[in-house]
């Protein structure tokens, strides 16, 4: 039974649905030799697909997904073109045969919870913005403290244009040494959002680390670099498609 094109390549691991559907619109996917139209369906066990000239091979390999705790300065992303270091390279160092790609963005700065998965259903529940999974966030930051610094860090925000829905933040701990903890809870994920939150309120982040994505959190028993696979329990956390 034929399927969508960019389910197929969720099941292949290549992205996301919606991500592959980008994919398809900008040119650089082909199917049997010819140019992808969106919209087209494909035979999952037959079709030759390529993306970037590089052909995407048909996979039977069980799905998995795992989280990582993302150490700082690696990189979420399968390969850098510049030769950093990325998570795929964390998991072809501990033996990781299945290609699992990044569900969501974690920048180079940051460190803590980040999900990667061969499953593309999985991947669409947790990327696309009408499920809006909340994030969690602990961040260490200095500056000196005033309540109306919370007030901003509430607000909707202007960034880079677009204006940001009033988020949840919360003070953990103020430290009288001006480096204090906050709490972030975000349902959209503007990339470094929280950075600009920050400086918007004249803060400096020295620390951001993602501990939830929904009711997920990262196990404590993890070290930078180190993952283990989702428990079934813990994947039923990620709801139904639908």
């Amino acid at each position: 039974m034929e399927e969508r094109l960019q389910k197929v390549m969720a099941e292949r691991g290549v992205a996301s649905r919606r991500r592959s559907e980008e994919l398809i619109s900008a040119g650089r996917v082909r199917v049997d030799g010819r140019p992808a139209t969106l919209g087209m369906k494909v035979d999952p066990e037959t079709a030759r697909i390529e993306v970037d000239g590089r052909e995407i091979q048909s996979s039977r390999e069980r799905k998995r997904t795992v989280m990582m705790y993302k150490p700082q300065g690696v990189l979420s992303t399968m390969d850098d073109p510049f030769g950093g270091e990325t998570v795929a390279d964390l998991l072809a160092a501990q033996g990781v045969k299945e290609r699992l790609v990044p569900v969501g963005r974690l920048d180079k700065d940051s460190e803590g919870l980040l999900l990667l998965s061969n499953d593309g259903d999985l991947t669409l529940r947790l990327t696309h913005p009408r499920y809006e999974h909340e994030k969690t966030y602990i961040v260490r930051v200095a500056g000196r403290w005033s309540e109306d610094k919370l007030t901003t860090l509430r607000s909707a925000l202007v960034i880079d244009g677009y204006r940001i829905r009033p988020c949840n933040v919360e003070v953990v701990r103020l430290g009288r040494d001006n480096v204090h903890v906050l709490c972030f809870k975000l349902k959209e994920g503007r990339k470094r959002q929280i950075r600009y939150m920050c400086s918007a309120a004249h803060l400096v982040v020295l620390s951001l680390k993602r501990v939830a994505v929904g009711s997920l959190r990262l196990d404590e028993s993890l070290l930078p670099g180190q993952f283990r696979d989702l428990r079934p329990d813990e994947l039923a956390l990620m709801g139904p498609l639908w």
